[in-house]
């Protein structure tokens, strides 16, 4: 029961799937897992490519281990209302005159080399970054590297707090040379013991020059570089006491260059916990701990999710994954959990900080008074609650009358679509998932920040349908989706359709449970007709799979064994939709013995059809399909027949119905009609089949004849189709006309 099965290109959280023992007692909201209940077996979705980036942390993701490499670049973004530099000062803090800035300008040793590194301006050194393997072996050496450390700590000595100096050049040179031998370490050469010492005394004397410590936009400037080549040099334990300085300098009113200084303590913070002596460092220091807790508390008026305080109140939380550090961050993580709202402009912060307590610290929900936070949670940000049918509720953070009513509509439209396709005689036997609950959130980040603790799910994907146990009377099944942002100012639950197919599936199609499905290779079904639905319900053209289809990648055959751990994205929803299409269209009466199988928990058997009944011999004919539809020509699903209309005037027809046997002599007519309820969006009438030739003929509210209607096809045979938009409601009225006297006709109406 407690297998979440995960797709095998979808990165896997540290997410706690089973919810921490010590939560069992909590109370549970009607809308949150059970919490003695292992996680529901899922179907997780990826993310559209159009997914728009979000600066905000997400739980999971943020700070749970540093970077590899040295940072790059010098310019630190920072909030607007704090910047008071122009861009002309961000760009060039000196004012020295122009130099030449090449590799072969720097290919020098000794006090050349300081000179002319002395000479150009910061952009120049800025440029450096850019070098290639050559380039940096010409100007990087480790004796290159340590001749500016020493030049440094001498210029340090008399350090006036501005760039005069060119303090600011010598620091980014050293910056630009460890990160040009992260990047070609054979090019440049190793950096041994010499380097390490000769910039650990440049440090020393940089920060040990009183003007370091200036609150001003000149020290701002150079302060800023030094911090990050302490985290370039690998030098983060060494210098705690400098970052823990800036932390607690930082005040709502820090702006330009001195907000840069604080804001680059976040990578020697992050990158540092990756060293046991910058974690010793922290053990010996608690000071450090809470300078990161009283910046964030002093600022928190300027909390936006993508801040500078939730960043380094997050990098707080990320302490207690340490055993050494858990005593000291266990409080502090503690108090600003309690302190800050778990919804907007704080919800970042609070949320980031839950995960690492949850995950990092399991077993402690109490200590932290988050053992209730799904039942908590599920009001807070979920503020809608609409039930479309005794089957079917939403809950959605912001969804309006009308887009609620839509997709109600949608949903309902679905379920008969579905059922036309399949075909199926009802639900499989002892399946009793009778209710789905839609949870929609406001974006992928808003779902991504609170459905790992909502639901306890994976959220690295576009989306999760939880099964639960179909067996149970009490089941709770749960699509959990979020709105395509991109879509806007139209409105689009991202993947509806696709989940609510699984859900149809599952009940309709699918013996037991999800991994009694998972027994044999079923995944081309269970994805490729989830896609097939959408798309075909939605009459949306899928170009990524016609695209797939020109290319002709796989046999038939080899979909038939497709799972979850041997296929990528591609194979799992392109290829499945396009294995269901051709099966659904040129083999009918396979897929009906296939789903029979499927219906009866009959996996052997349907594994038997599928490779040895089956096997290769529709290999070929697939081949020429894929080569049709990879030019856009697929074919089309012959349209399930309507039952028949039940009303004794023969006349009268109802909602998606059909009568046989339609007949009239020349130049006479067989009258129609049929009540529609107000709302109706579109009404389509067909006829088909028998002999001779009638014409169809609608005219709303009167009866409609040749002389005296509002719509009309005449083909040849009986062959029509009349499709009215936003038809009247009440009785409307239809005819086929007999252009030459016709028998046998078929006549359906779908509202």
């Amino acid at each position: 029961m407690g297998r979440l099965l995960t797709l095998a290109f979808a990165f896997l959280l540290t997410l706690g799937f089973f919810a921490p023992q010590s939560r069992a007692a909590a109370p549970q909201s009607p809308s949150s897992p059970t919490a003695d209940q292992p996680a529901p077996r899922s179907f997780p979705l990826p993310k559209s490519p159009k997914v728009p980036d979000d600066a905000r942390p997400v739980p999971g993701e943020a700070l749970t281990g540093g970077q590899d490499a040295p940072r790059a670049g010098t310019a630190t973004q920072q909030p607007a209302q704090q910047s008071a530099r122009s861009k002309a000062q961000r760009s060039a803090p000196n004012a020295l005159a122009a130099a030449s800035c090449t590799p072969d300008d720097f290919a020098k040793t000794g006090t050349a080399l300081v000179q002319q590194v002395t000479s150009v301006d910061v952009a120049c050194m800025n440029s450096l970054f850019n070098l290639d393997a050559t380039g940096s072996a010409k100007v990087f050496r480790e004796g290159q590297m340590a001749t500016v450390a020493d030049a440094l700590r001498a210029a340090s000595a008399t350090y006036d707090g501005t760039n005069n100096a060119s303090i600011g050049q010598l620091v980014l040179f050293l910056r630009v040379g460890y990160y040009v031998q992260w990047r070609f370490p054979d090019q440049v050469g190793a950096y041994g013991a010499a380097l390490a010492g000769a910039t650990r005394a440049a440090l020393d004397a940089f920060f040990g020059a009183p003007r370091s410590k200036d609150v001003t936009q000149a020290n701002g400037e150079t302060l800023s570089e030094a911090v990050i080549l302490i985290d370039s040099a690998h030098e983060n334990a060494r210098y705690t006491g400098v970052v823990k300085w800036l932390l607690n300098s930082l005040t709502p009113s820090t702006g330009g260059a001195m907000w840069n200084a604080v804001d680059s303590t976040r990578t020697v913070i992050e990158n540092g916990t990756e060293y046991p002596g910058f974690i010793a460092a922290l053990q010996a220091d608690p000071s450090f701990a809470a300078a990161m807790a009283g910046l964030v508390t002093r600022n928190s008026s300027g909390l936006t999710g993508g801040d500078l305080a939730t960043s380094i109140g997050i990098q707080l939380g990320s302490l207690v994954s340490f055993p050494e550090l858990k005593a000291q961050a266990r409080p502090l993580v503690k108090d600003l959990i309690n302190r800050y709202p778990l919804v907007g402009a704080s919800g970042p912060l609070t949320m980031n900080l839950a995960w690492f307590a949850e995950n990092k610290d399991k077993g402690n929900c109490s200590y932290y008074g988050i053992c209730d936070l799904p039942t908590r949670l599920v009001p807070l940000v979920l503020t809608v609650d609409h039930t479309c049918s005794p089957s079917l509720r939403i809950r959605a953070q912001h969804m309006s009358a009308t887009e609620l009513a839509d997709t109600c509509t949608s949903l309902a439209d679905q379920d008969a679509f579905f059922h036309s396709v399949v075909k199926d005689d009802g639900p499989v036997a002892g399946d009793r998932n009778k209710r789905l609950e839609v949870v929609v959130f406001d974006s992928y980040y808003d779902y991504s920040l609170y459905a790992w603790s909502m639901y306890d799910i994976e959220v690295d994907n576009g989306g999760m349908y939880l099964e639960g146990d179909p067996t149970k009377a009490d089941n709770q099944a749960r699509f959990i989706a979020h709105e395509a942002t991109w879509e806007r100012p139209a409105f689009q639950i991202w993947n509806l359709n696709h989940e609510y197919t699984h859900y149809l599936d599952g009940r309709y199609d699918m013996a037991g449970d999800f991994d009694a499905g998972m027994t044999t290779p079923t995944i081309w079904w269970v994805e490729g007709i989830a896609e097939y639905v959408s798309y075909s319900y939605r009459d949306v053209r899928y170009d990524d799979a016609i695209a797939q289809a020109a290319k002709g990648t796989y046999k038939l055959s080899q979909l038939f064994d497709t799972t979850y751990d041997n296929a990528d994205s591609t194979r799992i929803y392109n290829w499945g939709y396009l294995a269901v299409r051709y099966m659904l269209q040129s083999h009918p009466q396979d897929m009906a013995a296939l789903l029979a199988r499927y219906r009866a928990g009959d996996w052997a058997g349907a594994r038997t059809l599928l490779t040895s009944t089956i096997g290769t011999r529709y290999d070929a004919d697939f081949a020429t399909w894929l080569t049709a539809c990879g030019t856009g020509r697929c074919g089309t699903l012959q349209p399930p027949q309507a039952p028949l209309c039940t009303q004794p005037d023969t006349r009268q027809y109802d909602k998606d119905c059909r009568r046989d046997g339609v007949a009239a002599t020349t130049g006479n007519y067989d009258y129609m009609f049929v009540y529609l309820p107000a709302g109706v969006r579109e009404l389509t009438i067909t006829s088909s089949g028998g002999t001779g030739n009638g014409d169809l003929y609608y005219n709303g509210s009167s009866w409609a004849t040749t002389s005296s209607y509002l719509a009309k096809s005449t083909g040849t045979g009986n062959g029509e189709t009349l499709t009215i938009s936003n038809p009247p409601s009440g009785w409307v009225f239809f005819s086929l006309y007999a252009q030459q006297g016709f028998s046998g006709a078929s006549v359906t109406t779908r509202y």
